[in-house]
């Protein structure tokens, strides 16, 4: 019934708790969940984890806050983009939010890192998970620079994952033919502008996940998230949507089959 379209399972504090966290999923009926990579160096525990479990899948990238790990080539992705399971480039994109005393201008590294997904994206066919924080403007810069004319074949797709940015960036994010996933923050208290937005993106664009271990859903707030909690975000979709959960799960899994192609019920 529901998908968690970007979880973290190979996380220590998920791994560890995997027997119990799979049969919280299935209890509250999570039928699937995509597990993200974060660095080159911890893929092969993502891509076991999709190998070993039918309802898993994977993708391959680098997150834009890891420095201290190996940079991923072209090459790198595209290897282990062809392997089985592997759905998905990512988790990629910019990140500014802790420059520290850097400038933006100092973040050239990351946005080249960004590109080379792109790149890799536009060659495999493999849609991009973007992660954006404090960086919209470039972001989306960039993914017009690199991405290709939208609708056209061989054109960059994808998700940007755990949304918290403007309608102006959603609207900006829907016009490059990409779908918006939104978490757990879409339950807290403080989120109405954010749930504004959830209520503007079209049904037939959105995604529902938990980023866990991170940003556990009311009422689980503060706690270890973990993906048996996606159907809080759906409830909260649902209430935004004025639709019932089960429209809602419906059609979220609907538009995951429909972008991560290679996925199954």
């Amino acid at each position: 019934m529901f998908t968690d379209s970007h979880c973290h399972l190979s996380f220590p504090e998920l791994q560890a708790q995997l027997p119990q966290i799979r049969q919280a999923m299935q209890d509250a009926h999570v039928d699937r969940a995509l597990c993200i990579c974060t660095t080159l160096e911890e893929f092969e525990t993502v891509h076991g984890l999709a190998t070993g479990y039918d309802n898993f899948w994977a993708t391959v990238g680098v997150h834009p806050d890891n420095e201290d790990v190996r940079e991923p080539s072209l090459d790198d992705l595209l290897q282990r983009a062809a392997l089985p399971k592997v759905v998905g480039i990512g988790e990629t994109g910019l990140d500014y939010y802790r420059l520290g005393d850097r400038t933006v201008a100092d973040m050239e590294w990351q946005r080249e890192r960004f590109r080379v997904h792109i790149r890799a994206a536009r060659q495999t066919a493999k849609p991009l998970v973007i992660h954006t924080r404090s960086a919209s403007d470039d972001t989306i810069v960039i993914l017009k620079e690199e991405g290709g004319q939208t609708g056209q074949a061989g054109c960059a797709t994808g998700v940007f994952h755990c949304f918290t940015e403007t309608r102006a960036v959603a609207r900006a994010a829907l016009d490059l033919g990409f779908y918006i996933s939104f978490s757990g923050i879409l339950t807290f208290k403080n989120a109405g502008d954010l749930r504004e937005v959830a209520e503007f993106v079209p049904l037939d664009r959105l995604l529902i996940e938990t980023d866990s271990p991170y940003l556990a859903p009311v009422p689980y707030r503060g706690k270890t998230n973990n993906p048996s909690y996606v159907p809080f975000v759906a409830q909260q979709i649902a209430e935004l949507k004025r639709q019932s959960v089960q429209a809602i799960a419906e059609a979220t899994s609907r538009n995951f089959e429909q972008l991560f192609t290679g996925v199954s019920a």
